[in-house]
Parts: structure tokens; C-alpha cells; sequence
């Protein structure tokens, strides 16, 4: 069904004032706290394993003994089962530091009636979650340029109530305290100016942390569906644009989202990072379940050498 004639985007009907409807994000933690925990709760029961031997408590494999490695190592009891000596390995669990940090602007309160949520409760949701999977592994974590890294099971709580009495938020945090082969956690829907993203994104990297950033985007902002006579308003600045016909814009639109989405891959690419679309029509256990992954695998030791080349650019 095509869009009536004067259709104005922060209508009732097709583009909800969310600036005044929102709820403020202190109300809104407590019930994203249980959802983030209930969305934890699908991806992974747990996060210490490494998948490599090392300094540990829990079993990962045994492997054939090797002449001249101490005898102390010999597992005896599997060994007396077969004709070879054997040594039991555990998994490394040595925890490392990650800053997260979510884009709690006004712009991210959008939402549209394709979407499950604003884009600012599916980042908090993501955020949360990931402070969960985080804690039970006994990780170190941090909100940029908020709090200090620690490791504690209560650490969604503590972050929860952290961003609760925030000041005024920002969509890019401050870099204070990051540190070498720390990970960097960056989600909002990144259509800040790309000079901007560029700029941190080299901030960043120049510490020798590797970033992980994930763009929330509501499904209308890929789509633009609108057509006729539609009014635009800027959340954060209230600048309202008028297009007569706003079908003659769709094209122009994506093709300079494309084109900054584009840009961004190509940020993260050289700095070797990682970078993740996701729409709020979508479950938010997908990206939380790629977000372990992509950690998972920087605990193995991915190369950095790109970052530290980053920060010199």
C-alpha cells in the first residue's frame, strides 16, 4: 500500500516521535538486564575455554608423552590403559581485558514499526549480554572511559547500574585506558561523519587493542520505503527536511549508505578488526553469538601487526 499524500515521518502512523515516547535508560535497564541475561543464556554456558593447552583447571585432551618432558606430567592412569605414556593437557583460562561501550544517543532511539526494539535497547541488550558471557569467564571488563576493568560475576549489574546515572552520552568514547592487546567493543549505528569514526578508529589502534565494532540498524533504514510528501526530522539537532516526493531519494540514499558502510569495512579491514551489521527485526542472540566468536578467536592470538600500522596512518 502506497504512503498517503503529506505523510509526515514523525507521525503516529509512520515514523513514532520516539525523543518524546522513549523511556529514559535508567527505566528501561532493569528489563533489558533480564533480557540480555535471558539472551546469555542461549549462546553459551560458559566462556573460559581457549581451545588451547596452557595454564588451567579444565580438561581439554590428553596427548602422547614426549621424551624429555618432566616425568610429573605423565598422566598414569591413562597411560596404564594403552602401550604409550600420555599427558594430560588443560585449557588455557587466562583472562584479558575488554571495553565495551553502546551509543545511547537520541539518534538511537529510533524505531520503526518493523522493529522489535529501539536501536538503543537492542545495543544495551547486546551490551549486557556480552558483560554476562564476559563474567562467567572471568574476564576483565571495562566501560570506555567510565569505569575501570574488573573481573566480577556481577560485572552486568555493575555496568547497568553505571549507565544508569551516565551523563550525557556520546557515540564515540573516550580511548583513556585502553591498553595493548585489550579488545575494544564499539556498538551504535555508527552514521557519525566518517571522518570522525576514522579518527577513533586510529586512536584506538595506535594503543595496540584490536576493536570489534556493530552497527544496529532499524530495518526502514536500509529499506527506505517512504514516498510522497514526507517530512524528515533530526533527532539530536531537530532539523526537519521536506521531500515532495520522497520515492526520488531512495536510490541516492542507499547508495550513500552503501558507500559509508563501505568506508568503515575498509577502517576496520586495515586496522584488523572486525565489523557486524545487525537489524533490530532480527534476533538479537545473532549478533551476541558472532560477538563471542570474533572475541573467542582474538584470545587465540589473532595477528595485530595491521593495528599497529593503523595507528601510525
Amino acid at each position: 500500500m502506497q504512503p498517503r499524500p503529506e505523510q509526515r515521518s514523525t507521525s503516529e502512523e509512520t515514523w513514532p516521535n520516539v525523543v518524546g515516547e522513549a523511556r529514559t535508560v535508567a527505566e528501561a535497564l532493569p528489563d533489558l538486564l533480564v533480557e540480555a541475561r535471558h539472551i546469555a543464556n542461549t549462546v553459551a554456558a560458559g566462556w573460559h575455554g581457549r581451545r588451547r593447552a596452557g595454564p588451567g583447571e579444565t580438561f581439554w585432551q590428553f596427548r602422547p608423552f614426549n621424551l624429555g618432558e618432566p616425568v610429573k606430567r605423565i598422566d598414569w592412569r591413562r597411560s596404564a590403559r594403552d602401550d604409550h605414556l600420555f599427558v594430560r593437557e588443560r585449557e588455557w583460562e587466562a583472562a584479558h581485558t575488554v571495553w565495551l561501550w553502546s551509543d545511547l544517543t537520541t539518534s538511537m532511539t529510533f524505531r520503526s514499526r518493523l522493529a522489535g526494539a529501539t536501536k538503543r535497547d537492542r545495543a544495551l541488550v547486546l551490551l549486557l549480554g556480552l558483560s554476562e558471557l564476559l563474567a562467567r569467564g572471568g574476564e576483565r571488563i571495562g566501560l570506555t572511559g567510565l569505569t575501570r576493568p574488573t573481573s566480577n560475576r556481577n560485572a552486568a549489574e555493575r555496568i547497568a547500574a553505571t549507565l544508569a546515572h551516565a551523563s550525557q552520552p556520546i557515540s564515540l568514547p573516550d580511548t583513556h585506558g585502553i591498553g595493548r592487546f585489550s579488545e575494544v567493543v564499539l556498538i551504535g549505528d555508527l552514521l557519525d561523519p566518517i571522518e570522525e569514526i576514522a579518527d577513533w578508529v586510529r586512536r584506538v589502534a595506535a594503543t595496540g587493542a584490536r576493536g570489534h565494532l556493530v552497527q544496529i540498524m532499524d530495518p526502514v533504514e536500509e529499506t527506505f520505503p517512504f514516498a510522497g510528501r514526507t517530512e524528515f526530522r533530526d533527532p539530536e539537532t531537530g532539523l526537519r527536511l521536506t521531500a515532495g516526493r520522497a520515492e526520488t531519494w531512495r536510490e541516492i540514499y542507499q547508495k550513500r549508505l552503501a558507500q559509508h558502510r563501505l568506508e568503515i569495512n575498509e577502517l576496520t579491514r586495515k586496522a584488523g578488526w572486525t565489523f557486524l551489521i545487525h537489524h533490530t527485526d532480527r534476533p538479537a542472540s545473532e549478533p551476541l553469538l558472532s560477538l563471542h566468536g570474533r572475541l573467542a578467536d582474538s584470545a587465540e592470538g589473532v595477528p595485530r601487526g595491521a593495528a599497529a600500522a593503523m595507528g601510525g596512518a
